[in-house]
C-alpha cells in the first residue's frame, strides 16, 4: 500500500501595507505569515489557520487570485 499525497492547495499572500502604527498583535501576525518586506509575496498552505491569520489583518495583506489559464 502506498500513501498517496494529495497536492495541497496554496494561497498567495502579498504584504502591501506597513505595520507601523498598528497594534503589536498585527505585527506578530504579519511576521508569522513569513512576511518581512513590503510588496513581498509568499505562498502558504490553504488551511483555516492561515485564512484566520489573514482575516485578522486584511488591511495589511491581500490574497492574490491566480489568473485562469486559457
Amino acid at each position: 500500500m502506498s500513501a498517496e499525497k494529495k497536492p495541497t492547495k496554496t494561497i498567495r499572500i502579498q504584504y502591501y501595507r506597513s505595520v507601523i502604527g498598528h497594534p503589536k498583535k498585527h505585527k506578530i501576525i504579519v511576521r508569522s505569515l513569513g512576511l518581512t518586506k513590503l510588496n513581498q509575496i509568499v505562498e502558504r498552505p490553504d488551511h483555516p489557520a492561515i485564512r484566520g491569520m489573514v482575516a485578522k489583518v486584511p488591511h495589511l495583506v491581500r490574497i492574490l487570485e491566480d489568473e485562469p489559464k486559457a
